[in-house]
């Protein structure tokens, strides 16, 4: 059995909105304060406020008079956003993450019923507090006979309402398959594949980028606090949604095809975080999306019974023959075709980093065997 979340766009009524945006409304303040009140202790006393601590709190913050507004929405969501809380200390205390922000209306926002918060019947969902459905369109069906273990309900900044049902489902591996690859990830081509195929970069982004320019311009000149410069933001915040839509849209249907494809799959481990750094690449680099792209091909791989393998980032794939196994000292990034000083044999840098990816990940499945280039 694994977890899957099937999402879909929803357009409530003026009496479902207008609740849902309260609970919004009151999961964010309830996660603001208890934020406020762990990073008072922690940097005044430093003192861990535990999450049975902020439950304890939030029970006395709904008898103050001037919250008395918290009892009027559902206490589920106000307790799964102390447990997400409590889930990002965590991660912060293990050095995963960073401290937690705090969370801002202008970022729409999120809230999380668990079973005992909705109720799913006949194709349709309920939310406490809402006589009515959810008026949701049903894209794709859920899997038969599949009950929803948590139901999340998500203001985009763009105005969009959806709602991600988490399902347990069996999800059926594919056939094996004898194909194996190695993938280069650049930025002139999206990827290069071991079998020499190149995927390009959409173009349709530098459209958007330009839309997007107008847009942000038109924002800046509104005054601050004005119902106009409030539409200006929406309309910033869409033009964001439609590059986001298509960056993924993109990439699930090439991480879907290799999958499909391949039985086992190599890719470097990059840190884009690092590479992020460089100003002049950093706007190609977050369009490439390189960590979705590998975190889709992991979960998806997971699903289907397929391998993926991660080579360490300091393996000199560009700078080594994939012919004779020679490494060449310097390889700077414009230079797109080398020959070999060893063997003579003339590589296409994308496609020979790619097949030497494919050899370590082999050499990684088969052996264990490390690729990290040996240091004197």
């Amino acid at each position: 059995m694994s977890n899957k979340a099937f999402k879909y766009r929803f357009y409530p009524t003026v009496e479902q909105e207008n609740l849902l945006r309260r609970t919004l409304g009151c999961a964010r303040l309830v996660y603001n304060k208890a934020l406020s009140v762990r990073t008072e202790a922690w940097y005044g006393e430093q003192k861990r406020v535990s999450y049975s601590d902020t439950s304890k709190l939030l029970t006395s913050w709904k008898k103050e008079a001037e919250l008395s507004f918290l009892t009027e929405v559902s206490s589920v969501a106000l307790q799964q956003g102390l447990r997400h809380l409590q889930s990002a200390f965590t991660h912060f205390f293990a050095g995963r993450a960073k401290y937690p922000n705090f969370k801002q209306k202008r970022n729409g926002g999120s809230a999380e019923f668990t079973k005992s918060a909705f109720k799913y019947t006949g194709g349709q969902v309920y939310l406490a507090k809402c006589a009515q459905p959810l008026p949701i369109r049903w894209s794709r069906f859920l899997p038969a006979n599949a009950e929803p273990s948590t139901i999340t309900v998500k203001l985009s900044p763009a105005g969009r309402w959806t709602v991600s049902l988490l399902v347990d489902v069996d999800i059926e591996p594919l056939p094996k398959s004898d194909n194996q690859i190695g993938i280069d990830l650049g930025i002139t081509s999206l990827m290069t594949l071991s079998t020499g195929e190149k995927v390009a970069n959409s173009k349709g982004f530098k459209a958007k980028y330009r839309k997007l320019c107008k847009a942000q311009k038109a924002l800046s000149r509104k005054v601050k606090g004005s119902n106009n410069r409030y539409k200006a933001r929406e309309r910033v915040a869409r033009v964001y949604a439609e590059i986001v839509d298509a960056r993924r849209d993109l990439l699930h249907k090439l991480t879907t095809r290799l999958v499909r494809e391949n039985q086992l799959i190599a890719v470097e481990d990059l840190a884009v975080k690092n590479l992020m750094r460089n100003h002049k690449l950093a706007q190609a680099i977050s369009d490439a999306s390189w960590g979705e792209l590998v975190r889709q091909l992991e979960y998806k791989c997971e699903w289907y019974g397929r391998t993926l393998v991660k080579i360490d980032r300091w393996f000199p794939s560009s700078k080594r023959c994939h012919s004779c196994g020679h490494t060449v000292n310097k390889l700077p990034l414009s230079i797109r075709n080398w020959t070999c000083p060893s063997c003579a044999v003339q590589h296409d840098r994308d496609i020979n980093a790619a097949m030497n990816i494919l050899a370590a990940g082999l050499a990684v499945e088969v052996c264990g065997a490390s690729v990290r280039p040996a240091r004197a």
